[in-house]
């Protein structure tokens, strides 16, 4: 019933184009893809019914193992955390990794929404699979619901892994400078950000090409469960989601940074407001922050890490991933990989 479910709402009957008579071997990969990925979600992919969404998550390994939780970053889901899965799962994990609102296969709640109602999901899911006890990260956003996590439940967490995201307040350099510098950043940003959130496409086809190259098993997953037809009968990447999280225009933007409260998006505004440097003042349990710091790693958070880290240094481990950027797993996947294992081989479970 599963598999019927997701081919009827993701996968519309491919168009046979009669008058061709050559074989497009982009569009034969790409068929192909999509059947295995439905064979992927049929024994990884989960939905739990929780208070607020229909939310999907994968799972892999047996359920007894020592249990992990990944929250992917913004504009990802659930599928960026494919690569890594397998090795775990040998050295004896049970590897859980969600699609927050709005990504990959969960919809966008019909109500307002934070961060802390994810962390209630998590919560909800781990009592459904009666899991008392995890280590928890996340990369980016995904971070901050991981942090958000801890902040709502704190007996729940074993250890928590922080990827470029959830240990600094987002804000932090932004609110260093002046307010005009600030909007003349943010605008010219927006401008170039704006192109790639709003941009449709013909077909489903064109828009998973455009977005994995049709190469990497793990991205074309992720561009499966990311592209959605439109209202207008487009084809789109998380269609909607922009505007949920008040990234639709420079206006919104702008006033997440500038005045959160006034905001009526909640979930980005839960965002900026999330505070980790109080959250963690009284940390108990291990906690690994992966730090990348090169020009081109767009949050330039080590200096704070490294306070964060200086003042609780018996529970904090701040790594520095040099020449590295904002997508720190898929630059250094060896790297990312190797410090997870030796992280969690120090937790006891």
């Amino acid at each position: 019933m599963k598999l019927l479910y997701l081919f009827l709402i993701l996968f519309p009957i491919l168009t046979v184009h009669a008058q061709s008579q050559e074989i497009n071997p982009e569009e034969t990969k790409f068929s192909n893809s999509k059947i295995e990925f439905l064979k992927y979600e049929q024994e990884h992919g989960h939905y739990i019914q929780t208070e607020n969404v229909k939310m999907h998550y994968l799972s892999w390994g047996d359920p007894s193992g020592k249990p992990l939780i990944w929250v992917h970053g913004t504009y990802s889901n659930a599928y960026e955390f494919y690569s890594y899965a397998d090795s775990l799962v040998n050295e004896g994990y049970f590897v859980i990794a969600i699609d927050f609102f709005g990504h990959g296969l969960t919809p966008i709640p019909e109500k307002p929404t934070t961060l802390y109602h994810v962390a209630d999901d998590i919560k909800f899911l781990l009592d459904f699979l009666q899991i008392p006890k995890t280590v928890i990260g996340g990369w980016s956003r995904g971070g901050s619901i991981a942090t958000a996590f801890y902040d709502a439940y704190p007996d729940y967490v074993l250890g928590i892994i922080l990827e470029d995201g959830g240990s600094v307040p987002w804000a932090t350099i932004d609110h260093r400078q002046s307010i005009d510098s600030m909007t003349a950043k943010f605008t010219e940003s927006f401008n170039e950000y704006a192109t790639s959130i709003n941009k449709e496409y013909d077909s489903q086809f064109e828009a998973v090409r455009e977005l994995s190259g049709l190469t990497i098993t793990s991205r074309i997953y992720q561009s499966l469960a990311a592209v959605k037809q439109t209202s207008s009968a487009k084809w789109a990447e998380n269609p909607g989601l922009a505007n949920h999280l008040g990234e639709s225009s420079i206006d919104d933007f702008l006033q997440l940074f500038y005045r959160p409260f006034g905001s009526n998006k909640s979930f980005g505004a839960s965002t900026v407001l999330l505070n980790p440097t109080t959250i963690y003042r009284n940390l108990t349990i291990p906690l690994l922050i992966l730090d990348p710091v090169s020009e081109r790693d767009q949050f330039s958070f080590e200096e704070e890490n490294r306070k964060l880290q200086s003042e609780n240094p018996a529970f904090i481990t701040h790594k520095i991933y040099n020449d590295t950027s904002h997508a720190l797993k898929f630059e250094k996947p060896h790297d990312f990989l190797r410090d997870i294992k030796l992280f969690l081989s120090t937790i006891t479970y």
